[in-house]
């Protein structure tokens, strides 16, 4: 995607001006007021540079980009000032607000020269934050897995869930950031804790006692504890936390792209999680959709829509037989795998992982494993669902 600047001046000759000098260089934007500029990072982001006047009415330069640095806190951000603005300007940059400023008038090759140096410390702090993120992914995918053969139903209902909250993410037109990408992948982390029979009755929709709820209803606490003091995973600990309880959104934007990033995972891993035990419950995906959105009063309208009309991903589902050599991830046992003595290796339902299949490999080699066993396929591409049919 084309990075895009964004230039605000109250003086519409001197936006004219920056297009004649750099229009042709850059995707650019500009906007002849603060109030407008806010609505279009809202709207038209993201900006890769922000360029500001510092003189104009209502707001300052300075204050206009300390709003700018809220909405977007990777945005990269210039203040353009006059002769007479140069100690405020040199405070606002003293303060960390502004990356570079420029003084009026600008030659164009100056002007250029700067807004590329912003462009290309933008590209490094998404870079440096994209690299951070995947190696925060990788570990926690190999955390997931791990969690795969300590607690297979636990990790299952994981991965359902992480599925959901995608689905409902894309609805309601909103990202399915790695924070929520995350929060969704471990939000069953806690369930670690519970004894194993509890786990039983809650994967198999039983009943439960009330000291068995009220320790059921304690894995979110306990998995945001166990995150919490890992860097950078704190938002996805609030998120995990509050992953049973429904947001009251009474007075929230129409726009869910609007709303704090923190809010937005909130929702949607309740959403995800509301969706999951509906479904456990024997209704269908469409109908748990429908069902949330009836019970969940607050909902704005728009988004309440958006979310009654979530897609799951569709394709032909077969079922196969199959030997440990032909055993790929992402294949879902269809019915339970076991050592050649009878031992349950790995359950029903669960998703195959390279640490399931590594577990797989081992016992193979020692005492064995029953082959062949049947696994559930999803063939990309074609136009319906056709769980159960066999080949």
């Amino acid at each position: 995607m084309t990075e895009k600047v964004l230039f605000v001046d109250d003086e519409p000759n001197v936006l004219d001006g920056i297009r004649r000098q750099i229009g042709r260089k850059v995707h650019l934007e500009t906007a002849d007021s603060p109030g407008d500029g806010l609505r279009l990072i809202e709207s038209a982001g993201p900006f890769a540079v922000v360029v500001s006047d510092m003189r104009m009415p209502l707001m300052s330069g300075s204050q206009f980009l300390a709003r700018v640095r809220e909405l977007a806190p990777d945005t990269v951000r210039i203040i353009l000032s006059g002769q007479s603005d140069i100690q405020a300007t040199i405070e606002a940059v003293n303060e960390g607000q502004i990356f570079r400023f420029l003084t009026k008038p600008c030659p164009t090759e100056a002007l250029w020269s700067v807004v590329e140096s912003g462009l290309q410390q933008y590209r490094l702090i998404n870079a440096e934050k994209d690299l951070l993120e995947l190696t925060l992914s990788g570990a926690i995918r190999t955390l997931t897995e791990v969690m795969g053969l300590t607690n297979p139903a636990a990790y299952s209902r994981a991965a359902r869930i992480q599925r959901y909250a995608g689905a409902i993410a894309e609805a309601m037109g909103v990202a399915n950031n790695w924070q929520l990408r995350l929060a969704a992948m471990l939000s069953q982390i806690g369930c670690i804790t519970l004894p194993a029979e509890v786990l039983t009755k809650i994967y198999g929709d039983a009943a439960l006692s009330a000291d068995e709820q009220r320790l059921y209803r304690s894995h979110p606490e306990v998995g945001a504890r166990l995150l919490g003091s890992i860097p950078r995973l704190e938002p996805v600990s609030e998120i995990i936390a509050q992953q049973m309880t429904r947001p009251d959104l009474s007075g929230a934007s129409q726009i869910a792209a609007r709303w704090d990033t923190r809010v937005l995972g909130i929702v949607v891993l309740y959403a995800a999680t509301e969706v999951d035990r509906l479904v456990a419950s024997g209704s269908t995906p469409a109908v748990a959709f429908q069902k949330l959105v009836e019970s969940w009063t607050t909902l704005p309208q728009a988004v309440a829509d958006a979310i009654r009309t979530t897609r799951l991903a569709e394709g032909e589902v077969v079922v196969r037989a199959i030997g440990l050599a032909d055993l790929a991830p992402g294949m879902i046992l269809d019915e339970d795998l076991k050592s050649r003595n009878g031992i349950r290796l790995v359950p029903q339902g669960q998703e195959v992982t390279n640490a399931v299949m590594a577990r797989l490999r081992s016992v193979a080699e020692g005492v064995g494993i029953r082959e062949p066993f049947r696994v559930r396929m999803l063939l990309a591409g074609s136009a319906s669902s056709t769980e159960g049919k066999t080949s």
